[in-house]
C-alpha cells in the first residue's frame, strides 16, 4: 500500500498490538486521543473523532483507515457510546469516502453478540469438547451499551459499503492479551486473542480482497466459540497462536 494508513486509537491495546507488529510494514498516521507518552515514529495527530475537522485532517490523503478509536469500557453510559462510538464512528465513514478511502477496517467486539453467550452460558461452552459456535452470520445481539455501540458500528459499515462501495471489514475483537492468555479463565482463554495474531489479522484485513466481511478476532485456541473459518477464507487469516499451547504464563513448546 503506497498511502498511509490511518489508525486511530493509537494509543490503546488494540493500537499497541497492530503497531507492534506492523510498525515497519507501511507508513503510519497516527490518532490519539491523548498526547502519547513516548514522541511516534510515525505522523500522528491527537484529539477526538467526534471533532469533524479533524477527522477530516485525519482521513485526508490516506489509503486505509483501521479505526479503533472510542470509548471501550463495557459499562461505558449511552452518552458517551452515542457520542464517541457510533457519531464518531459515522463522522469517520463520512469523511472516508469523501476522501475516497479504499477500505475501512472497524473495531468491533465479542460484546456485539454478547446475549448469545448469556443465554448458553455454562462452565462447559468454554470447553474444547462443546458445540456452542458463532460464524459471524447471526444477527447482533449485544449485551450492553457498549454492544450495541458496535454493532451500530457494523451497520453503519454495511451502509456505506452499499451506498458508496467502500470496502469494509469488521472485526469482532475476542480477549486481548499480551504475552499469554488469561490465567485460570476459561472464557478468556476460548475468546483469546494474541498480540501476533492481531496484528495478523489486520494486516490480512489491509491486503485481502473482500467487499463486505464480518469476522472474529481471536487466536486458534482449542476450544472456542467464535469460528474463525470466515476469516481464514475471506482474508486469508493464519493465526499461529492458541491458548492451550501455554502453561500458566509459558509457551509449551512441542518437540
Amino acid at each position: 500500500m503506497d498511502d498511509p494508513v490511518l489508525l486511530t486509537g493509537a494509543g490503546g491495546r488494540v493500537g499497541e498490538a497492530v503497531l507492534d507488529g506492523l510498525e515497519d510494514r507501511y507508513e503510519w498516521r497516527l490518532l490519539y486521543h491523548s498526547p502519547p507518552d513516548d514522541e511516534p515514529d510515525h505522523e500522528y495527530m491527537i484529539g477526538d473523532v467526534t471533532d469533524d475537522a479533524l477527522v477530516r485532517a485525519a482521513v485526508d490523503g490516506v489509503g486505509a483507515v483501521i479505526h479503533l478509536a472510542g470509548d471501550p469500557r463495557p459499562e461505558a453510559s449511552w452518552d458517551s457510546v452515542l457520542e464517541n462510538n457510533i457519531d464518531g464512528t459515522q463522522k469517520m465513514y463520512e469523511a472516508a469516502v469523501d476522501s475516497g478511502v479504499d477500505r475501512f477496517i472497524y473495531a468491533s467486539s465479542n460484546h456485539a453478540v454478547g446475549a448469545f453467550e448469556t443465554d448458553q452460558r455454562t462452565p462447559e461452552m468454554y470447553r474444547e469438547d462443546d458445540e456452542f459456535l458463532l460464524d459471524g452470520e447471526e444477527l447482533p445481539r449485544p449485551g450492553n451499551l457498549y454492544g450495541v455501540s458496535k454493532a451500530t458500528g457494523e451497520v453503519l459499515g454495511r451502509y456505506y459499503h452499499d451506498t458508496y462501495g467502500i470496502s469494509v471489514c469488521n472485526i469482532r475483537i475476542g480477549n486481548l492479551t499480551k504475552n499469554h492468555p488469561p490465567i485460570d479463565y476459561e472464557r478468556g482463554q476460548a475468546m483469546w486473542l494474541s498480540y501476533p495474531d492481531c496484528a495478523h489479522i489486520h494486516e490480512c484485513a489491509l491486503e485481502a480482497d473482500y467487499d463486505f466481511e464480518i469476522v472474529y478476532g481471536i487466536s486458534d485456541n482449542d476450544r472456542k466459540y467464535y469460528s474463525i473459518k470466515r476469516a481464514r477464507e475471506a482474508l486469508g487469516y493464519d493465526p499461529q497462536d492458541n491458548s492451550a499451547h501455554f502453561d500458566g504464563e509459558e509457551k509449551v513448546v512441542e518437540e
